[in-house]
C-alpha cells in the first residue's frame, strides 16, 4: 500500500458502508424493524412480534462478528466498546435516557432518519436537535458535565471488557476460541428463544432479522478489515481508514448524525472528509426514501401541534445527550456493540429498554387521563 493508494481505498470503503446502510434503510423501511416500536407492541399489546425480529438481528450481528474474530479477521478491542475501563453509570442512565427519549421521539435515532426517508418532516426537525444535542454532549457545554461526574464513575477490568477478552483472562483460553464458543453459542441460545412461538416463526420476521443483522457484520468487515492498515504508508501506524473514532466501526446512529450536520455546515472545510459514520446517515435515508417511492407509501408528515412538537423535541435532546453519553443507540449498543459481547453494551441495552418501558407506561397513563 502507498499514498497514491489510500484515496482509492477511502472510496472503496466509503461506497460499501453507504451501500450497506442504504440496504438498511430499505429493510427497516420495508418490515417496520424498529426498536421503539418493538418494546412498544410488547409493551403495550402483548405482541413479540417484532422484539423477535430485532433478537435474530442481534443473534446475527454476535455470531457474524465473533466468528470473524476466531477466523483472527478482526479483535474486539479495535473497537471503542471493548475497552478495559467500564463506565457503568454512564451506560445505564445514558442508555435510560436515549430510551425514553426515543418513545417521546417517535423512534430511535435509524428510525428517525428511515422516517425521514419516507417524507416526515418531524423527524427531520428531530434529526437536527438530536445533532446539536449529540455535539454538546461530545465537545461542548453537555461534555463538561458528563466527563467531570458521570464518567467519573467506572470499573478498571484486568482485560477488555467484550466477554472472550474477559473469559481468556480468567482462564488461559484463547480469545478467538473463547469468541466463537460464545458468540455462536449464544446466538444459537438467542435464535431457538425467536422459534420458541409461533410469532418467532413468521417469513418477516426472518428475513429482515437476517437483512439487518448482516449488515452490523458486513459494515464490520468492510471497516476493521477492508479499511484497516497495520502500517499507514505515512505515518507507519495502525489506522483504520474512514472512521471518526479513529477505531474499527460499524453502524451506529447518534454520534454519526452529529457528524454528518457537522460536514453539511462546514462543508468547504477542506479538513472536513467524509466517514463511514456520516455516509450510513445518508445510506439509510436513500434506502428508505427508495422503498417509500417505489412502494408509494412516501407521505409528508407535519407536527400534529404544540404538544406533540414539544414532545418531539424533547424526546430528540434526550437522545442525544443519552446516546453519546452511553457511546450509542439501539444500534450502535444494541447491535453493534453487543455483537462483540461487550458488557457496557449489555448495561446501556437494559438502560434503553427500562427508559424505553417507562416512556411508554406514562404515555399510556397520559391516554387514560385525557379519555
Amino acid at each position: 500500500m502507498t499514498e497514491a493508494d489510500l484515496p482509492g481505498l477511502s472510496r472503496q470503503v466509503l461506497l460499501a458502508s453507504f451501500g450497506l446502510a442504504a440496504l438498511f434503510g430499505a429493510v427497516a423501511q420495508r418490515s417496520h424493524f424498529c426498536t421503539m416500536g418493538a418494546v412498544s407492541d410488547l409493551v403495550a399489546m402483548g405482541d413479540s412480534t417484532r422484539m423477535r425480529m430485532w433478537v435474530v438481528a442481534m443473534a446475527v450481528a454476535m455470531m457474524g462478528f465473533n466468528t470473524m474474530v476466531a477466523l483472527g479477521w478482526l479483535k474486539a478491542s479495535d473497537s471503542i466498546y471493548a475497552a478495559p475501563k467500564l463506565l457503568w453509570l454512564s451506560n445505564m442512565v445514558g442508555g435510560a435516557l436515549f430510551g425514553f427519549g426515543m418513545v417521546l421521539a417517535s423512534g430511535c435515532g435509524s428510525k428517525t432518519l428511515v422516517r425521514i426517508g419516507g417524507g416526515s418532516l418531524k423527524s427531520l426537525v428531530v434529526f437536527f436537535v438530536l445533532a446539536f444535542a449529540a455535539y454538546a454532549t461530545m465537545r461542548g457545554i453537555v461534555a463538561v458535565g458528563r466527563v467531570a461526574s458521570i464518567d467519573r464513575v467506572l470499573i478498571e477490568l484486568p482485560a477488555g471488557q467484550d466477554l472472550p477478552s474477559l473469559l481468556a483472562h480468567a482462564s488461559g483460553i484463547a480469545t478467538p476460541t473463547a469468541a466463537g464458543v460464545l458468540g455462536i453459542g449464544l446466538a444459537v441460545a438467542m435464535l431457538l428463544w425467536v422459534l420458541s412461538r409461533p410469532e418467532g416463526r413468521r417469513a418477516e420476521v426472518w428475513w429482515a432479522g437476517l437483512a439487518v443483522g448482516f449488515t452490523v457484520v458486513a459494515v464490520w468487515w468492510v471497516s476493521g478489515r477492508l479499511g484497516h492498515l497495520a502500517e499507514h504508508p505515512v505515518t507507519l501506524e495502525e489506522v483504520f481508514i474512514a472512521t471518526n473514532s479513529q477505531r474499527m466501526e460499524s453502524l451506529t446512529f447518534v454520534a454519526p448524525v452529529a457528524y454528518t450536520v457537522d460536514w453539511l455546515i462546514l462543508f468547504s472545510d477542506k479538513s472536513k472528509l467524509l466517514t463511514i459514520g456520516i455516509v450510513t446517515v445518508l445510506g439509510v435515508i436513500a434506502g428508505s426514501a427508495v422503498v417509500a417511492l417505489a412502494t408509494r407509501s412516501f407521505r409528508w408528515e407535519g407536527f400534529a401541534g404544540a404538544e406533540d412538537t414539544a414532545l418531539h423535541l424533547v424526546g430528540a435532546a434526550l437522545m442525544g445527550v443519552g446516546g453519546v453519553t452511553a457511546m450509542g443507540c439501539t444500534v450502535g449498543q444494541g447491535l453493534t456493540g453487543l455483537s462483540t459481547l461487550a458488557v457496557g453494551s449489555v448495561l446501556t441495552l437494559m438502560g434503553i429498554l427500562g427508559g424505553a418501558v417507562v416512556a411508554i407506561k406514562w404515555q399510556m397513563w397520559r391516554l387514560e387521563r385525557l379519555a
